[in-house]
């Protein structure tokens, strides 16, 4: 049986190899890690409130600003004021941001699909499924701690 550590080394190798992958294939769309995750996530689920995107792509509300602010600045999205509170607003993809996140989360899909090839479709269920179960049980697992081991 494989142990814990040995699941996690594994785990963490894969990783790296995989994000090598993903951010050379970011860095390729000429947009930065932040913007591409964010226009991702508004190409993907619409328009969404900053605090939205923020939890799915793991940035927090000062950073989701001032990559909104970037971003607008550019052209690719732009904020749409929500009807009756002033202090919240969503974002949305302009026509252009639309075009650019396309075509760069197309070739970024291409390159990870590179990565995925080793596995089988089943595979590729079973990897997910076995990550998902992982995860899902390590989320909820309290951690030994110094005053547990006294």
């Amino acid at each position: 049986m494989e142990k814990g550590t040995r699941i996690r080394l594994v785990l963490w190798k894969a990783e790296k190899a995989i994000e090598r992958i993903d951010l050379k294939s970011i860095a390729e769309t000429g947009l930065c890690v932040s913007d591409f995750a964010i226009m991702e996530a508004l190409l993907h689920k619409g328009v969404l409130g900053i605090g939205q995107i923020g939890e799915k792509v793991l940035l927090t509300s000062g950073s989701m600003t001032a990559a909104v602010n970037r971003l607008e600045r550019n052209r690719y999205v732009k904020r749409i004021r929500r009807a009756g509170d002033a202090r919240c607003c969503d974002v949305a993809l302009t026509p252009e941001g639309r075009r650019i996140i396309q075509a760069a989360y197309s070739k970024h899909e291409r390159n990870l699909e590179k990565a995925a090839q080793a596995l089988t479709p089943a595979e590729r269920r079973e990897i997910v499924r076995l990550l998902k179960k992982i995860g899902r049980h390590a989320a909820g697992i309290e951690l030994t701690t110094q005053k547990d081991l006294k």
